[in-house]
């Protein structure tokens, strides 16, 4: 069986796959930060999908951070207390199978592009502590000449937005990613994302500004995905949204106003293109199950 594992922030969800691709066996536990303490988290992940007395074919890790093209290594993984791991070489004395790397948001988009069955052009748009996309057309993972093809979250689409980490104002990140939004909402709380939501729906004002940034934030992308690479379909995940069919009615507002006002955006049809990944959806962990096996070009992987 090949093993998969999407490693996030928080928590490792690790999965065995069989040679159909079906999922034969799942976990999640807690991610622990630093390079020794992501290293155990992975371990002890693999150990809890891998039965006794059976053997991993392959790994495959999904990670943020920027990947060592050719390599195992993993860069600037900054959530996760990381700066430099060659995680190949830290796990070789646990495993013996082959093990490759891929940044998390490309992994997810090989995973969401199996779990649709395929398609010729698809993108997967994440909407989580940051903002990026990865593409699927016909069939490979789009990169581009230097890697960074769907790095959009730092398109500036409102040049007097909230500035953005990146320095410029009004990027997409800014406007719709959860750290960026959290730090404006400036209020405690587990959940901001969904507190904020919930102000909204009681008609707090500040509330009501980020939840429409929010889903200008992410109509634009998903409009600057469709119009730039004609995809079929733009898959929609990440942490922002769980607050569920509240993000997306208001983004199936905007695109019906703007299809009243338009009739060349109206014929692209956004709204029939947007796709939800169904919440707790394995895209991710199986799009890293799927990496370990795959002949991925080389090339310069981006922070995603």
């Amino acid at each position: 069986m090949k093993v998969g594992l999407d490693v996030g922030g928080t928590k490792v969800h690790a999965v065995a796959v069989g040679d159909d691709n079906t999922i034969v066996a799942e976990a999640r536990l807690a991610t622990r930060t630093g390079a020794e303490g992501v290293v155990a988290s992975i371990v002890d992940a693999i150990t809890q999908v891998v039965p006794d007395g059976f053997v991993a074919s392959s790994i495959g890790i999904g990670i943020p951070g920027q990947i060592v093209p050719g390599t195992a290594r993993v860069q600037h993984a900054v959530n996760l207390g990381i700066t430099d791991l060659d995680l190949g070489a830290a796990l070789a004395p646990f495993t013996a199978a082959p093990i490759r790397i891929e940044n998390d948001v490309k992994a997810a988009t090989l995973g969401a592009h199996a779990l649709r069955g395929g398609g010729d052009a698809m993108a997967y748009l994440n909407i989580g502590t940051g903002v990026a996309a990865g593409l699927m057309l016909y069939g490979s993972l789009h990169r581009g000449g230097h890697g960074i093809a769907g790095e959009i979250g730092h398109m500036s689409i409102d040049p007097a937005g909230p500035r953005c980490r990146c320095g410029q104002f009004g990027c997409i990140e800014a406007l719709c990613g959860g750290g960026a939004v959290a730090e404006r909402w400036s209020r405690p709380g587990a959940l901001p994302i969904r507190d904020i939501y919930d102000a909204a729906d009681l008609g707090d004002a500040e509330a009501l500004a980020l939840r429409a940034g929010i889903a200008q934030g992410i109509a634009a992308a998903v409009r600057l995905l469709v119009l730039s690479n004609d995809v079929d379909a733009v898959v929609i995940g990440g942490g922002v949204t769980a607050v569920g069919d509240r993000l997306f009615t208001d983004v199936r507002a905007i695109f019906e106003r703007e299809a009243e006002l338009s009739p060349f955006l109206r014929s692209l049809r956004f709204d029939d293109r947007m796709e939800p990944l169904p919440a707790a959806s394995p895209a991710a962990a199986l799009g890293a199950a799927l990496v370990g096996v795959a002949e991925l070009p080389e090339g310069a992987l981006a922070h995603g």
